[in-house]
């Protein structure tokens, strides 16, 4: 099955199985990246108010292209600032994302993985990396950081001998691009349980 590069802006498929309530569903993938590729194509040439981006683009600003610049911006790959709109240089991207600031990802990277929960919580780490469009090698840098800085590692009960052979083992979660939702709400309420 074909993958595509921009996401669903509504269910976020990355192919033509979007889930059963998806607003899209049936909408070609020419639509849904031409819909991408319009503002981005804008934004890159210089930062420009949202109003008019509608009569920048190609074709008719219609729900797809409103739907394509939310999930840009909610995937905090658009700022907003005087109602001006702007791309995200790469590295502004890598560093804005580095630190998740929504639960339940939130939680994980603030206090870290518990004994209970090491499975669910490295998982959704690395699902999530890779969702936010992070290398394998940023990925596994960032985890293998938030491990030990958490003080994840320290309190033990991983099987690995290291943060480095933990991450690796779990490279397949990046390479399948695995969802990172659920393990991390699983994660999340054992974290919570031991916090008190």
């Amino acid at each position: 099955m074909p993958q595509f590069d921009y996401p669903c802006p509504d269910c976020r498929a990355t192919n033509s199985l979007h889930d059963a309530d998806c607003e899209f569903e049936g909408t070609p993938w020419p639509d849904v990246e031409k819909a991408y590729v319009d503002i981005v194509a804008r934004l890159t040439a210089e930062p420009t108010e949202e109003e008019a981006l509608y009569d920048a683009i190609d074709g008719e600003w219609d729900g797809l292209h409103r739907s394509a610049l939310e999930r840009l911006k909610r995937d905090e790959r658009v700022t907003e600032g005087n109602d001006v709109l702007r791309l995200r240089t790469a590295e502004e991207f890598r560093e804005e994302v580095s630190e998740p600031t929504r639960e339940p990802m939130r939680t994980l990277y603030r206090y870290g993985s518990v004994p209970g929960c090491h499975d669910n919580a490295v998982f959704a780490m690395i699902a999530w990396y890779e969702m936010v469009g992070l290398s394998w090698s940023e990925t596994r840098e960032n985890v293998i950081e938030w491990l030990r800085d958490s003080g994840a590692w320290s309190r033990g009960g991983f099987e690995e001998t290291s943060p480095e052979a933990l991450v690796d083992a779990k490279r397949h979660v990046y390479e399948a691009g695995y969802g990172w939702k659920e393990k991390a709400e699983a994660a999340k309420r054992i974290i919570d349980r031991h916090r008190g």
